[in-house]
């Protein structure tokens, strides 16, 4: 997992974060490791984490070099280290120059007493030349039917999210066939068995308009791999193409050995938050049949560290029919970028 310059034997090297210790432990034979770039860094949840990686880059280097990380990031909420860190300016700090978008500021390290330099930059969609009138629009009606959202996701600002992860939602006793002939099905199947309920979300979409109806649900303790067949086929959706867990492939080889034909595992390493991200961007109309789900919704909050500060991650509870409705818009979800150079 590297690059190499052939006429120099430099290296640019690529590792994830699983286990931060393994990371500082690399050295090169060419050159020096003086520059790191950490991609999709709002999922470093702890400052130590990043505090062993920023000590890694150590020692004296050659004439003209200099340390520098450089941070790459959706704002996802302000409850994050990185805000503080980065973003906050603090008494005693000067800040050397504002800029439109951001600002450069510069502090002392107290281990070595050091000047620090750090630029922020937020960037946005209204930065972009190049945006398509389609991306466009979806920015344009977001504005207008998630104006918090819109902060966040359109202008690049940090929000403030708390307690209850989606508030985009209604209650609505909708004509479910009048909706089928303007929304796709988006079915998504989460497993459970003694502790956990097997949950499988129905809904119909319109990528168009970003509207999500959930019209049905399956969610039963204690189902074996034959009796989740049976239940949705006793519904009628086992042809239904279904989205489920990719953390259970046993459980979809049966399945679909056993009828359902168009069962497919989510993609691997699907993320959590991506996937918030782009629900909240929706309009979600629950049909009052679907209690569990709204119970789901109704409790479904970011989750607090030891010090009772909200964090970049959902409770692990009223969480099943929530992960199986991102698991079925999958298939629609695509991916306002933060960079900060040190």
């Amino acid at each position: 997992m590297e690059m190499v310059y052939r006429p120099t034997g430099q290296r640019i090297i690529f590792r994830g974060l699983d286990d931060p210790q393994k990371i500082t432990s690399i050295t090169v034979e060419t050159g020096v490791l003086n520059f790191g770039w950490i991609e999709e860094a709002f999922q470093i949840e702890r400052e130590s984490d990043f505090d062993m990686l920023d000590e890694s880059l150590r020692g004296n280097l050659p004439p003209g070099l200099f340390y520098q990380w450089t941070l790459t990031f959706n704002p996802w909420h302000a409850f994050s280290w990185i805000k503080t860190r980065f973003f906050n300016v603090n008494e005693g700090e000067t800040v050397t120059k504002e800029l439109k978008n951001g600002f450069i500021k510069e502090q002392v390290d107290e281990k070595t007493n050091q000047a620090l330099q750090t630029l922020t930059l937020t960037t946005n969609y209204l930065a972009n030349e190049f945006i398509d009138q389609k991306t466009l629009a979806k920015y344009n009606l977001m504005k207008v039917r998630n104006p918090r959202r819109y902060q966040v996701a359109g202008l690049g600002e940090w929000g403030v999210i708390e307690g209850i992860i989606y508030e985009n939602w209604k209650q609505e006793a909708f004509e479910i066939d009048e909706v089928k002939r303007i929304a796709k099905p988006a079915f998504g199947l989460d497993f459970g068995y003694t502790n956990d309920p097997t949950a499988l979300f129905c809904g119909l979409i319109d990528a168009k308009s970003q509207k999500l109806w959930v019209f049905d649900e399956i969610y039963e303790y204690g189902m074996s791999n034959e009796r989740i067949f049976e239940k949705i086929s006793q519904k009628g959706y086992e042809k239904e193409k279904i989205i489920a867990d990719s953390a259970e492939p046993k459980s979809i080889d049966r399945l679909y050995t056993l009828g359902l034909r168009n069962i497919r595992k989510a993609r691997k390493g699907n993320s959590v938050t991506s996937g918030i991200d782009f629900l909240q961007d929706y309009e979600i109309i629950i049909h009052p049949r679907c209690a569990n789900f709204l119970k789901e919704i109704n409790n479904y909050t970011w989750d607090e560290n030891k010090d009772g500060r909200k964090v970049n991650r959902p409770i692990d509870d009223y969480n099943h029919l929530m992960d199986a409705m991102r698991y079925a818009v999958e298939p629609y979800a695509k991916p306002v970028r933060r960079f900060i150079t040190l």
